[in-house]
């Protein structure tokens, strides 16, 4: 199944059911909500959220370090080339915006649930913000997942015991955690901390037991890590930091 929706890219990486804070202030992103808004609110007002793999997240909009004589870039595909989807990685994923707040000068205040992974077959550059034709990416279970999943769990729960120690306070207890495999495998690639190119491989991975297979293999990686860190950064298990967009 594909789809033509508008396209957001971001220095994250967002997965099935986590959620999204914008921050929404330079043009080609507020054209993009001002015609959100347009689609009634018994639809889903969709967009696809896509990791950059080689750009800016925020356009230059003035001269300065290193280059006091750069020209300021502008349209929808400013920071990101003259071929945008060389910029991307190919798989993101779509973003439903449950909240798209008005304020007084212009800007909006986001808040999205990720959905559905999708592979990025084209980018569009043509009008006011960047869109993207979309192939709907079906979320394969795999060999074991549901076993893989309870040793994710268990190590994600020591993880967390981890974490919590090097910050000198508790993280929630596991106890509310859930045991479906595919939701386990999000859940966790969104709250473990690692840099953009590993949650983009298990956004990517090619089904839910390959996914908690490599997450098995990090946390334990991590969480030995941890031991020999004095602090490390808070992290919410389900929603991403806020976006200056």
């Amino acid at each position: 199944m594909t789809a033509s929706l508008p396209l957001f890219p971001l220095n994250s990486v967002l997965f099935p059911g986590l959620v999204l804070p914008l921050n929404v202030f330079e043009e080609r992103y507020r054209a993009m909500m001002r015609e959100l808004l347009k689609t009634d609110e018994s639809e889903p007002r969709r967009f696809a959220v896509v990791a950059i793999r080689d750009g800016r997240e925020v356009a230059p909009t003035a001269p300065g370090m290193p280059d006091p004589t750069a020209v300021p870039e502008i349209g929808p595909a400013a920071g990101f080339g003259d071929d945008p989807i060389q910029a991307f990685h190919r798989v993101g994923c779509i973003a439903d915006a449950a909240t798209i707040r008005e304020r007084d000068d212009g800007s909006f205040e986001v808040l999205a649930t990720g959905t559905t992974r999708v592979k990025i077959l084209s980018v569009d550059a043509s009008g006011p913000y960047l869109t993207a034709e979309l192939e709907e990416i079906p979320e394969e279970s795999g060999d074991g997942a549901g076993t893989l999943a309870e040793g994710v769990l268990r190590a994600f729960r020591s993880y967390q015991k981890r974490l919590a120690g090097a910050r000198e306070r508790s993280l929630s207890t596991g106890a509310d955690l859930p045991d479906e495999p595919s939701v386990v495998s999000y859940l966790v690639a969104a709250a473990a901390v690692l840099d953009t190119p590993a949650k983009q491989r298990l956004l990517q991975a090619p089904d839910t037991a390959t996914r908690l297979r490599e997450e098995l293999t990090l946390l334990r990686s991590e969480t030995a890590v941890i031991r020999h860190l004095p602090s490390l950064p808070a992290v919410d298990l389900t929603r991403s930091p806020t976006s200056p967009n």
